[in-house]
């Protein structure tokens, strides 16, 4: 077979033009812009298919170096622990309050499903894992992350599961959230009136005038993201050494992050304008995500794409149901809990943005802004989740592996 190897920087090169060309295709074509597929996806994803392609008619196979994709990837998770505010559960409410355990709950549940399920089917827990808590409620950002760590344990084709159960999370998170709203509004017949968010109106950040980036700035926060994550590696090398605790580096990095933010809300110490950091945490989502995506081995599917068909069609079920019976009632049965639920099948199949598409088009529909909605499941799906999430993914595969 002929060999294509390219060094870092080509394939680092190759990433940034293949996510620019997944942005283009992403604003362009309005199937990718309703199902909310990531840009990194669309250009990732597609490249892996031509080196399939490459593999299997042509008796080609490109090799890729991607030394940068682990740095990027502990540099992205570190900015999303330093957004991570604790206070944040205080002034929930009730409802964020319940919304949130659920959103806990359910990773436990997709974890507990995912590796009972493969171990029935008769493959290795982990790939249940795979296409449990990873993949669905961590989105590709977990799927990416966890895929390369539980395979290195010696699960063979984990990190294409990874991906390939996130993408049809991902999927089925957006086509079906609206059509559950709209089925629990109707059933119930439930009035279409939004409830006044109270409390809730705290959460959302006062307009103020975000400082303009210049270099001094950048400089700033990418050094502070940098200890960060230098501290987040001895952590977890730490942990391993003396505990026995295998956490994935990215994991450290977070938690450290988490530290600091917390620390500096109680105290303020450091300034850390979320634009900048916002922007930083983009560009590295954005590279890793395509590398990974680059770096799928598809042909590796063809020994568990039915077991993990089988095992995302029953995750699928169980979200819908929970939603509907579950937590509909609890979040007080009306047109909020129906916008909400619309949300939590989002982002729990899928991502945040999923969960924002989701409860945007049911507020579409029914020309009437659910803000309490709109409040919450971002909040809850962009950074809370991952308090328990990751906790429940690190414990099964020390378990499991």
């Amino acid at each position: 077979m002929n060999t294509i190897s390219l060094d870092v920087l080509s394939t680092t090169t190759l990433a940034a033009l293949l996510l620019m060309l997944g942005i283009f295709a992403q604003r362009k074509v309005a199937i990718f812009r309703q199902f909310c597929v990531p840009s990194p996806v669309l250009g990732g994803f597609g490249f892996a298919i031509l080196v399939l392609i490459l593999r299997e008619f042509g008796n080609t196979e490109i090799i890729l170096d991607t030394a940068l994709q682990s740095p990027l990837m502990i540099a992205f998770f570190a900015t999303v622990g330093l957004g991570g505010s604790l206070g944040l559960l205080k002034k929930g409410g009730k409802a964020l309050g319940v919304y949130l355990v659920a959103c806990w709950v359910l990773a436990v549940i997709q974890g507990a499903v995912g590796i009972g399920l493969a171990s029935m089917l008769g493959e290795h827990p982990l790939l249940g894992l795979m296409a449990g808590t990873v993949s669905l409620e961590g989105g590709f950002g977990a799927a990416a992350a966890f895929g390369p760590e539980v395979e290195a344990l010696g699960v063979s084709g984990a990190a294409t599961a990874a991906i390939a159960a996130a993408t049809f999370g991902m999927i089925a998170g957006g086509l079906l959230g609206a059509p559950v709203a709209r089925w629990l509004i109707k059933h119930h017949k439930i009035e279409i009136k939004s409830e006044d968010v109270h409390e809730l109106e705290s959460l959302q950040k006062p307009k103020t005038v975000e400082p303009i980036i210049d270099g001094a700035l950048l400089l700033k926060v990418t050094a502070i993201l940098l200890c960060t994550m230098s501290l987040g590696l001895y952590f977890s090398s730490w942990l391993k050494i003396h505990l026995g605790i295998i956490l994935p580096s990215y994991v450290g990095a977070m938690f450290i992050a988490l530290v600091i933010r917390n620390i500096n809300d109680i105290k303020p110490i450091i300034k850390l304008p979320d634009n900048v950091i916002t922007v930083i945490g983009d560009f590295c989502l954005g590279i890793f995500l395509t590398i990974a995506m680059m770096n799928l081995k598809l042909w590796q599917l063809a020994d568990v794409g039915w077991s993990l068909g089988t095992i995302l069609l029953i995750q699928t079920a169980i979200i819908i149901a929970l939603a509907v019976f579950v937590m509909f009632r609890l979040l007080g049965g009306n047109y909020d809990a129906a916008v909400l639920c619309s949300g939590f099948v989002g982002h729990g199949l899928g991502a945040t943005p999923n969960a924002v598409a989701n409860m945007g088009a049911v507020c579409d529909r029914y020309k009437v802004f659910s803000h309490k909605a709109f409040i919450i499941a971002p909040l809850c799906g962009a950074v809370l989740i991952d308090i328990v999430a990751i906790p429940v993914i690190t414990w099964c595969i020390n378990v499991f592996s």
